[in-house]
């Protein structure tokens, strides 16, 4: 056999979420609810866009993101659950290298997303009388085609350059999950390359989104501000700060984890902060954003086969 395949761990062992196994029926349910929670919510709000009431561009940026909220938790979930029940906590190098790219595909592209939804709600506060023009059908189609592809190249480099590392022991991640720093700091090659790669991704990704999104929401706070009358003000704020919630909290968790070398041990408080943008984000997204949006409500309601109206 060729030396350099001797290098090559044949699994990863996970940490896990739950430290206690004498709760291990409790935690399966647990997780189970959450993932049940999030399909059954996301699909509630991708359901309810078909209807033409909800043809909008701020509703397709919303099923989209629910699509990707899917992706993510998907990502994650399965395995932890298949972990749980077994009574295991490993991961083949292939499925790491798998969960590696889908997650990170989920995570980035939903970070381009935000800020284009934060554009959206700029174009329709500060430039309402140019917003049908500027927003059309196709503009949309062309946005969401360029986050997508943005998202899929960007974690394709990254992956690739992680699958072809050597690592040659030890192999537990101290983490629920496969995520780029955190096997980086398992290698036993030089990882030099997709360092840089990653701290590019921070910048322009993180740090890139984050000022956009911030620039969008200085500009709506400045109009706002202009409007005559409270009700008024309260009537623009309220069309984005759903939006404006999820962007905190997704922004905050990421950025407080991955602020931290690759070199730096894991800390509980960081797993903390990984379910929230893994499994906490994902199911609260549609609940913030749609569940309570009466629209959404009255046209799913129209579109399933089951309900019966007067």
């Amino acid at each position: 056999m060729h030396p350099h395949n001797l290098t090559k761990v044949p699994e990863f062992i996970l940490e896990g979420v739950f430290d206690n196994p004498h709760f291990q029926g409790l935690y399966i349910a647990i997780s189970l609810c959450v993932y049940l929670t999030a399909i059954l919510s996301n699909s509630f709000v991708i359901i309810a866009i078909v209807h033409p009431l909800l043809h909008t561009p701020m509703y397709f940026f919303i099923s989209n993101l629910a699509i990707l909220d899917l992706v993510g938790i998907s990502s994650v979930l399965p395995k932890m659950l298949e972990n749980l029940i077994l009574g295991k906590n490993t991961i083949s190098f292939e499925g790491c290298v798998t969960q590696l790219y889908t997650f990170t595909f989920s995570g980035s592209t939903e970070l381009i997303l935000l800020t284009v939804m934060s554009y959206d709600r700029y174009l329709a506060i500060c430039q309402p009388f140019h917003y049908v023009t500027m927003m059309s059908r196709g503009t949309c189609i062309t946005l969401m085609a360029g986050v997508w592809g943005i998202g899929m190249v960007t974690s394709l480099i990254n992956t690739l350059l992680v699958a072809q590392l050597d690592f040659c022991g030890p192999n537990s991640i101290q983490n629920f999950l496969c995520e780029i720093p955190l096997v980086l700091a398992l290698s036993c090659s030089s990882t030099y390359l997709s360092e840089i790669m990653v701290y590019m991704a921070d910048i322009i990704l993180d740090m890139g989104n984050f000022l956009l999104v911030t620039l969008s929401y200085c500009c709506i706070i400045i109009t706002v501000l202009k409007i005559q009358g409270s009700a008024g003000k309260w009537k623009a704020f309220s069309t984005c700060s759903s939006h404006l919630a999820i962007v905190g909290l997704f922004y905050s968790t990421i950025i407080y984890t991955y602020i931290e070398p690759t070199s730096a041990p894991f800390k509980k408080k960081n797993r903390t902060a990984s379910i929230m943008y893994t499994l906490v984000t994902p199911t609260l997204n549609p609940l913030v954003y749609s569940l309570r949006n009466k629209v959404i409500k009255v046209a799913f309601w129209k579109i399933v086969p089951f309900h019966k109206t007067n």
